[in-house]
């Protein structure tokens, strides 16, 4: 996480633990892209990806977690609270 930030990148994956990192550290970024499905492979996931891409991107640019599956996606600004 600590590259990320310093090289001006998000965070793409697939492990709940990234949110619970942002929120344990009070942290400001970076930002997170997390994907809660269980066929992760680029053809089943792809469409998703782009769309939070396109629809996201002024907030993954400022600090953000995005989490999505294929019902619902949320949006959480950084830094994130402990109580999150």
């Amino acid at each position: 996480m600590h590259w990320a930030v310093t090289n001006d990148y998000a965070l793409f994956t697939h492990d709940l633990d990234f949110g619970t990192m942002l929120a344990l550290s009070g942290a400001d970024g970076p930002s997170v892209v997390q994907v809660r499905c269980l066929n992760v492979l680029p053809e089943a996931i792809g469409a998703l990806v782009l769309s939070l891409l396109r629809t996201h991107a002024a907030e993954i640019e400022q600090g953000a977690l995005v989490v999505a599956d294929e019902r619902r996606e949320r949006v959480r600004i950084l830094p994130l609270s402990r109580k999150g």
